[in-house]
C-alpha cells in the first residue's frame, strides 16, 4: 500500500486498485492546481499495468466536491475561465479516458464540477444523503467538464435537460431511479461498496476489460456497424495475449486464473 500526495488530493494504490481521496476542505472544490494534480494521478496509474480499477472519493461525512470555487469568476476574467475550462477539460477526459474501471464514491454534496467528475467514471455509488446537481445555469454559467454530454449519455436527454436547464437537484433516490447512479448505499459505506465493486474487476482478464471498456465507450461516436466490425476484430485481437489462453484454460481445469498484468 502506497500513498502520494497531490495538490488537493490523495492517491493511494491497494493492489491492483487505486483510491482518489479529494481533500481541499470544507468542500473539496477544485482549483488549477487539483485539477492539474488530477491529471497527472491518472496519467501516473494509466502508466502502473498493476491498476485496473480505480476508486475516487470525497474526504469526510458531507462533501464528495462542491465543483469549482466560484470565487474564481467574480471579476469576470475571460482568459481565467479559459484556462479552468481547459484544465477542468483535461482532467475528467483523462479520468473518462482511464482504460481500468473507474467508480465513485459520492459520499455526499456533488456538485457542478464535483459532479462531472463522477460522471467521469465508469460507475457511481452514492450515499443515502447525497445530492447531485449541475447549478452553473443559475449563476450564469453552464457545465464546461463535460456534463452536458456525459450527463444526457447517463440519464436521457430530457432527465438531462431538467437538471441543467430546469436546476433541478436530485438526491440519492431520483438518482438510483434515472440511471444518474448505479447504486444507493446507507451513510458512510459508498467506499467500501466502490472498493467491492473494484475487487471485483481483479477477477476479470485485466486485457479483455480494457477492450471491453473502449468498445463500450466508443458506441458514443462510432456508428453501429462500426462499432460491430471493431468488437469482432476486438475478439480476435485477444487471442495475441496469454490472458485469453489463460482464462479458457482455467475454466477448463476448474480453476481461478491468474492474469498478467501489463
Amino acid at each position: 500500500m502506497t500513498l502520494e500526495t497531490y495538490p488537493g488530493l490523495a492517491l493511494e494504490r491497494r493492489g491492483h486498485t487505486a483510491l482518489i481521496t479529494l481533500r481541499n476542505p470544507p468542500a473539496h472544490t477544485w482549483t488549477r492546481d487539483s485539477l492539474a494534480g488530477l491529471t497527472r494521478a491518472v496519467q501516473a496509474l494509466e502508466a502502473d499495468p498493476n491498476i485496473v480499477s480505480l476508486v475516487i472519493t470525497g474526504d469526510g461525512e458531507k462533501f464528495f466536491s462542491a465543483g469549482a470555487d466560484l470565487k474564481l469568476f467574480a471579476e469576470g476574467d475571460k482568459a481565467l475561465a479559459r484556462e479552468m475550462a481547459r484544465r477542468f477539460g483535461e482532467a475528467f477526459e483523462a479520468l473518462s479516458a482511464f482504460s481500468g474501471v473507474s467508480i465513485a464514491a459520492i459520499n455526499g454534496y456533488a456538485m457542478g464540477g464535483g459532479l462531472e467528475c463522477a460522471l467521469a467514471c465508469d460507475l457511481r455509488v452514492a450515499e443515502e444523503h447525497a445530492q447531485m446537481a449541475l447549478p452553473e445555469a443559475s449563476v450564469g454559467l453552464l457545465p464546461c467538464a463535460g456534463g452536458t454530454q456525459w450527463l444526457a449519455w447517463t440519464v436521457g436527454e430530457s432527465w438531462a435537460k431538467r437538471l441543467v436547464l430546469l436546476g433541478e437537484r436530485a438526491d440519492a433516490a431520483t438518482a438510483l431511479r434515472i440511471g444518474l447512479v448505479d447504486e444507493v448505499v446507507p451513510r458512510g459505506q459508498a467506499l467500501a461498496r466502490a472498493l467491492a465493486m473494484a475487487q471485483a474487476v481483479d477477477k476479470q482478464s485485466p486485457s479483455a476489460v480494457r477492450a471491453c471498456k473502449q468498445l463500450i465507450q466508443s458506441a458514443r461516436r462510432r456508428t453501429p456497424q462500426q462499432a460491430l466490425a471493431n468488437e469482432r476484430e476486438a475478439f480476435v485481437d485477444l487471442f495475441d495475449g496469454a490472458n485469453q489462453r489463460e482464462g479458457v484454460a482455467a475454466f477448463l481445469g476448474k480453476r481461478a486464473p491468474v492474469w498478467q498484468h501489463g
